[in-house]
């Protein structure tokens, strides 16, 4: 590499490369990302809407790569030559589906083992992927960036787990503040002599020293980002019944997180890993895992606890987003780049928005932006069979990839994409994740479905308004007034939408005519 190539990459960080070019990018072009951890390795390549991207692939492979290196400082042997293949599988999967080179970075393995450098070395001479080797503060602040990827405008407290370390960070107002870096990570935990006891002990003193450098914080909301953290929240998941097995912005108390601590000590390892299905390399860290958290929050004492999906490799994205794109909404930006994509009618869904709108006179900026995301996926999952299309819209709404939703929130999402294609809900396999909504929040739910879905039959065309709702809550008067040139919609299954519409409202139905809707 001569000089000037050298500059470039160095200025480009990781990616050696600018990424989004255009401020106002709507689309991510087709990007790899490999996380070359402690632990595993793992593949990510991204694609999609910019500001939300999703994830096209995503390949792990448990190398096991700090296992051993307190006693030996090096690489283990065996995990640095399955890391070693999967970097060269990952590189060939690049070449084919013409995304290369791909983008790597190593974390606490690789940058303690004195063969780490040599390690990265080999991978380089074997496939061209040169690895990026990221420090402790770095990756905390990767991680960091990962949840505000997620979650715009966050505050607390970030804490990422990995085989060999455990970052903190402080995230506020977009920003990523105070970051440290230690050895809790569950491989380095294991080799420390004197049984649970002595493992405990370090816990409790490494994390007193952590709270001191991170100027005593507590009462915060803390974000887990890490494998380990994603295992327990699954076995949390599984203890409690829960209905909705997405991981993501999944939220645990901390009595919750106690219990499943001594659910974990009293189950069947292999057993409970079969029920949750998590690989054995990962289940033989949760016991560790789980003593790390049990301390962290009897130390910062957070108010919310929440998982994250999101970490290094999407912070890594995030920083090389400009300010205008990291100030969009993910979530309606992921709905927007899926309404170009696969609507039938791309442009309609703001005008279905505005029209369903008045509906809903006391909306806050919460459910603003949930009728808003409802509105663009009206109509993205048409090509599925008419008799199945509303269980592919709840599927799609409540398990799809996108940032910025709590799990009420995804069910909201879904019900209200439900009842775009059918009145009824009741007897349905999703009755239990309805549970997850209080009684009022489903009738809201069912009354924006039902309001696109007689919205929909309105369409003139993506810059014309066919009418306007007017709902009169004290009265009970829904009023629709149709604009002069939409009047031949107004047909007998429109009609009798729209008195549907009415129903769930227990309103009274009043249809006005206009020459034109302002």
């Amino acid at each position: 590499m001569d000089g000037s190539a050298t500059a470039q990459s160095t200025r480009w960080g990781p990616f050696g490369r600018p990424i989004f070019n255009d401020p106002q990018a709507q689309r991510l072009s087709r990007l790899g990302v490999v996380d070359v951890g402690s632990n595993s390795v793992r593949l990510v390549v991204f694609d999609g809407a910019a500001r939300s991207p999703a994830y096209f692939y995503n390949e792990k492979i448990m190398c096991g790569l700090g296992a051993g290196l307190s006693e030996t400082g090096t690489l283990n042997p065996k995990g640095r030559k399955r890391a070693l293949s999967a970097m060269i599988r990952f590189a060939k999967l690049a070449e084919g589906m013409g995304i290369s080179p791909l983008t790597a970075v190593a974390t606490a393995a690789v940058r303690e083992a004195s063969d780490g450098q040599e390690f990265c070395d080999e991978v380089e001479a074997a496939t061209g992927v040169k690895i990026y080797i990221i420090d402790g503060e770095e990756e905390a602040r990767y991680s960091a960036q990962g949840v505000l990827l997620g979650w715009p405008g966050s505050y607390g407290l970030v804490c990422d787990i990995g085989g060999s370390s455990m970052e903190l960070a402080h995230v506020a107002d977009g920003e990523v503040g105070a970051r440290v870096s230690s050895a809790l990570g569950p491989l380095k935990l294991l080799e420390i002599k004197g049984g649970e006891k002595a493992v405990k002990s370090h816990i409790k003193d490494t994390m007193r020293d952590l709270h001191d450098s991170m100027d005593n914080a507590t009462a915060m909301r803390l974000f887990l980002v890490g494998g380990s953290w994603r295992a327990i929240a699954r076995i949390d998941m599984e203890r409690r019944g829960y209905p909705l097995t997405v991981l993501h912005e999944y939220r645990m108390t901390a009595r919750q997180i106690t219990a499943t601590r001594d659910y974990i000590r009293e189950c069947d390892l292999d057993e409970l890993r079969g029920r949750c299905d998590i690989s054995s390399e990962r289940m033989a860290l949760v016991p560790c895992a789980s003593l790390v958290l049990d301390r962290l929050i009897k130390t910062f004492k957070p108010k919310d606890i929440t998982v994250s999906s999101y970490g290094i490799r999407e912070g890594m994205l995030y920083e090389e987003m400009p300010q205008p794109l990291r100030d969009r909404d993910p979530l309606i930006e992921s709905c927007r780049f899926a309404e170009a994509k696969d609507a039938r009618q791309p442009g309609f869904g703001p005008r279905l928005y505005e029209f369903v709108l008045p509906l809903f006179p006391r909306a806050d900026w919460q459910k603003k932006r949930l009728i808003h995301a409802a509105c663009l996926l009206h109509d993205v999952s048409w090509r599925a069979h008419p008799d199945y299309r509303p269980e592919v819209c709840f599927d799609n709404a409540t398990r799809a990839n996108l940032g910025g939703l709590k799990h009420s929130d995804r069910v909201f999402l879904g019900l209200a994409l439900l009842h775009r294609y059918t009145n009824k809900r009741d007897g349905s396999r999703y009755d239990a994740l309805f549970g997850l909504l209080s009684d009022k929040r489903t009738l809201e739910a069912e009354v924006l479905g039902r309001a696109m879905r007689f919205g929909a039959m309105m369409w003139l065309g993506a810059e014309e308004k066919p009418g306007r709702l007017k709902w009169q809550p004290k009265d009970r008067i829904l009023e629709l007034t149709i604009a002069k040139n939409a009047q031949a919609l107004f047909g007998e299954v429109a009609e009798a939408r729209f008195k549907g519409l009415a129903n769930a409202l227990d309103a009274q139905p009043v249809i006005k005519t206009a020459k034109s809707i302002s």
